[in-house]
């Protein structure tokens, strides 16, 4: 009696696992599921939006030859014909973006690596909530802080006609940007095993020498990761540079004058122009070129990211 019990017991257990793998599995095929559905949902908005820019803008170049429109230099829309050359556009937008770069990323893994390997617990826990807060703080709000505080510092400090330049846009750029870069290097650098630092520190390496040598490179695909999203940033914020860049439409040749990076021309411009008209279709192609300057800043990441898993394989 006892050994017919047993086995009733564990028939009953049996079908019970049974039951539970089979809802496992189900839950896994819906996660999995919806996951694939993300990724496509993903891929058709990217193939939406490239067709969009494709129809919308490659029609100017039937109006504009497209080493007029990427070389040239005069941007004019009541000229007959009108003129549209993004030189200007093109050359401030990377005169912003170095100068955002220049002064986000050796701040922002500096502070990541303060972060994860020196600060105290209670002192991390309390600014990192902080900093991620500042990372969705409105352009517009920045843009007034730059108009109305930094924009005469800098004008004072390098002695110019006005503060609204380049330089200034670039500062803004590179405050909204290491929120970003401080968040995700100091994730990756926190993911460091610490077997590895363990090990610097027995052969007789001190905690700067392990940060430098050890934390750093073992998280520099996270770091470039960090890099990669402050960068991308930097390029396609608008309304910050609309508001403290300038707007001239000369090429400038330092980072101190007035200049219109490209996503600042498309924002003053696109309430103003025609639908389907030459300056719509200019506007248009400019956010291709955006679009195309972003996916290489993706595609050089990804080649460092490859460098550097080729050298740890080594």
């Amino acid at each position: 009696m006892r050994l017919k019990r047993n086995v009733h017991e564990a028939d009953a257990i049996a079908v019970t696992a049974g039951g539970l793998a089979r809802r496992w599995r189900l839950g896994e095929k819906l996660i999995e599921g919806w996951i694939y559905l993300a990724g496509g949902l993903a891929i058709v908005v990217l193939l939406g939006i490239i067709i969009l820019l494709v129809k919308e803008g490659m029609p100017i170049f039937f109006d504009t030859p497209p080493w007029e429109f990427f070389f040239g230099t005069k941007w004019y829309l009541v000229s007959e014909p009108p003129t549209f050359g993004i030189m200007p556009f093109f050359v401030a937008t990377l005169w912003v973006t170095v100068v955002a770069t220049a002064i986000s990323v050796p701040i922002g893994v500096a502070c990541a690596a303060y972060m994860s390997e020196v600060a105290p617990d209670k002192l991390r826990e309390t600014v990192k909530p902080v900093i991620e807060l500042l990372a969705g703080f409105p352009s517009v709000v920045m843009g007034f802080i730059g108009l109305m505080l930094l924009s005469p510092l800098v004008q004072s400090a390098f002695n110019l006609n006005t503060g609204l330049s380049g330089l200034t846009a670039g500062i803004m750029l590179a405050f909204m940007s290491l929120p970003i870069i401080i968040s995700v290097s100091e994730d990756a650098m926190r993911a460091v095993p610490d077997e590895f630092r363990q090990a610097s520190y027995a052969l007789g390496a001190t905690k700067w020498e392990t940060i430098w040598h050890v934390c750093i490179p073992a998280a520099l695909s996270g770091i470039t990761a960090a890099v990669m999203l402050g960068v991308g940033r930097a390029i396609g914020e608008t309304m910050t540079v609309l508001m403290v860049a300038g707007g001239a439409l000369a090429v400038p040749v330092s980072p101190t004058e007035p200049m219109m990076p490209m996503t600042a021309a498309i924002a003053s411009g696109i309430g103003n122009a025609v639908r389907g008209g030459l300056q719509y279709q200019a506007l248009f192609a400019i956010g291709l070129i955006l679009f195309v300057l972003t996916l290489f800043v993706n595609l050089v990441a990804d080649r460092v990211l490859e460098r550097q898993k080729r050298r740890f394989q080594r």
